[in-house]
């Protein structure tokens, strides 16, 4: 119905569900200060009228219609109108209760992990998956919605307790670590001065003695290359599987690989150093297998920074473990991951007799002195050769040409 048409008040029912909107936003008077507003895309709502301490006139929402229907806003307005006159402005309370509401929001602990966490990624911080990971798994669920200085030690010690549990005693250390970065992040911006992080190195749990990641010996190759070629994994996962064999290169480098690192021509892998474990660049040479692999995967993923892009928003690539969900899926879990491969290619070169300082130098083992400061592509014709090699020699192993066995070493010098 149109405004003019209304014929007394307060405003009843049909009048409140039938009245039309205008080209402007209008208000109608209910009764003793309450209005009922309605605005030209038809959403309608009530609005108290009054007088605050200053004796200026102001507008105070009452809710919106039809969930606050007439008799509730009325009810309202009369709560609101009873706080006015004994001398409280209900408009500033709630200007307050929302600047405190801002305030605690700003020092809510997943929000400033999640600022910490934007810092981390503008830094190039390779990690950034593993971190969110773990915020998102162990940190979010027990201390996400906590205020800074509510939390406390035994959150914190609890936190590492939990991983621990799990034998997860390597990541545990790293949770710990981006703890004590969260909180003196909040610190440093003046967000609290509560620092219940630290000192959980003092109760943690004694990492045990490292052992070598599970990999295959060259008896074991041949069933293992042909069960990779069977495999029906997706063509990211398994084209990085692949990369991780062919160059032995860490996974967590593979996973992040990015297109703008390649040069498929001279058949070249640079890859940054800060994605690099002891952070200096590396230039891994790729066998023609490699190459192959890479410019059919092109067609697929080349138009993504990254070569093996992950699935949905959250996940920029593929996850950390999908390598070693391959391999898994062919029937080698617990047999070799991921990193094994590193062990796998190491063996079988210098079993072969390949010069210890090339293998060294593709696996980007720290080199002692200033050449291994400043020569990027250390032995890098030597590695092509010998990385040639290496991808021929496993594909004649599961091609069932090459009998396993060390008895014939190639000598290769400097």
């Amino acid at each position: 119905m149109k405004r003019s048409a209304i014929k007394r008040r307060p405003l009843a029912d049909t009048v409140l569900d039938s009245l039309e909107p205008e080209t402007s936003e209008y208000r109608e008077r209910d009764g003793d200060g309450l209005y009922f507003r309605v605005k030209p895309d038809g959403s309608k709502s009530w609005q108290l009228r009054y007088k605050n301490a200053e004796s200026k006139w102001s507008w105070l929402g009452v809710g919106g219609y039809p969930e606050v229907s007439g008799a509730l806003a009325r009810k309202r307005a009369g709560e609101l109108r009873e706080q006015i006159a004994n001398g409280i402005d209900p408009l500033k309370e709630r200007q307050e209760a929302k600047r405190a509401a801002e305030e605690s929001e700003k020092k809510r602990f997943r929000v400033v992990a999640d600022q910490w966490l934007e810092t981390k990624i503008l830094q190039g911080i390779v990690a950034i998956d593993a971190i969110r990971t773990y915020l998102d798994k162990d940190i979010y669920p027990a201390i996400g919605d906590k205020q800074l200085d509510d939390i406390t030690r035994g959150d914190c010690a609890g936190i590492q307790a939990g991983i621990e549990a799990r034998e997860a005693f390597t990541s545990a250390k790293k949770v710990r670590g981006w703890l004590n970065e969260i909180f003196g992040y909040a610190i440093a911006k003046g967000l609290t001065e509560n620092d219940p992080a630290s000192r959980l190195a003092s109760i943690a749990q004694k990492i045990p003695e490292s052992k070598q990641h599970p990999h295959l010996l060259e008896p074991e190759l041949p069933d293992f290359i042909r069960a990779l070629r069977a495999s029906g994994s997706r063509k990211t996962c398994l084209t990085a599987a692949w990369l991780c064999l062919w160059t032995a290169s860490r996974p967590g480098v593979v996973q992040l690989a990015e297109w703008s690192e390649f040069d498929l021509e001279d058949a070249l892998w640079y890859i940054p150093a800060v994605k690099m474990k002891k952070r200096r660049d590396h230039l891994a040479p790729l066998p023609r297998q490699a190459v192959a692999a890479l410019k059919e995967l092109q067609l697929l993923t080349g138009k993504s920074r990254w070569l093996f892009p992950g699935i949905g928003w959250r996940n920029p690539t593929i996850c950390e473990n999908a390598i070693c969900g391959v391999y898994a899926r062919v029937g080698y879990k617990h047999r070799l991951v991921g990193h094994g491969t590193r062990h796998t290619a190491s063996t079988l070169l210098n079993e072969y007799g390949w010069n210890e300082k090339w293998v060294d130098a593709q696996l980007s083992h720290k080199v002692k002195g200033v050449q291994g400061v400043y020569n990027k592509a250390l032995y890098l014709e030597k590695r092509r050769e010998m990385m040639q090699w290496y991808a021929d020699h496993l594909d004649a192993l599961g091609d069932g040409k090459v009998i396993p066995s060390v008895g014939h070493r190639r000598i290769a010098k400097d």
